[in-house]
């Protein structure tokens, strides 16, 4: 099977949703509207396996030389296919195309991470996602999410 990877359009926001939403019942993921999906549609990658869509996730700016890796998930089914590695491939060329050092993500899949060059830290040198993010999360001050980090310099 091969994962072919590319730059979301509005016409895939449903099966965002739906992918999201499913992580997100399970409590470990945010949840997205389809508003906000809609208005955020630039920011998001698909991965497709013959014609359908199998992955997303998305990288969001949060400082000059700090991006996130947010909204990773791959439909059920298609787990251990190499989809989510596929994605993260891809978000970090983004990530580089736009002259952009460091990438981070608050993940559970720690080790899935570090398969793909992160190291974990401390979320406290991110104030930049602690400030414009966690202060709203539920989580705040219980967050278990780990922080992951790739350098691309």
């Amino acid at each position: 099977m091969t994962v072919v990877c590319r730059k979301a359009t509005p016409e895939d926001v449903d099966i965002l949703f739906d992918i999201i939403q499913g992580y997100a019942e399970q409590g470990i993921m945010l949840p997205r509207s389809r508003e906000v999906l809609i208005a955020q549609i630039d920011t998001f990658v698909v991965a497709f396996i013959e014609e359908r869509l199998v992955g997303c996730g998305s990288l969001t700016r949060l400082g000059q030389d700090l991006v996130e890796i947010r909204s990773l998930g791959v439909t059920q089914g298609y787990k251990g296919k190499g989809i989510g590695n596929a994605l993260v491939d891809f978000l970090t060329e983004e990530a580089r195309a736009q002259h952009i050092p460091k990438i981070m993500a608050l993940t559970y899949e720690v080790r899935f991470f570090e398969r793909n060059g992160f190291t974990v830290v401390e979320k406290e040198i991110f104030p930049e996602k602690v400030w414009r993010d966690c202060i709203h999360c539920k989580k705040q001050h219980c967050c278990d999410e780990i922080a992951v980090l790739k350098r691309l310099d």
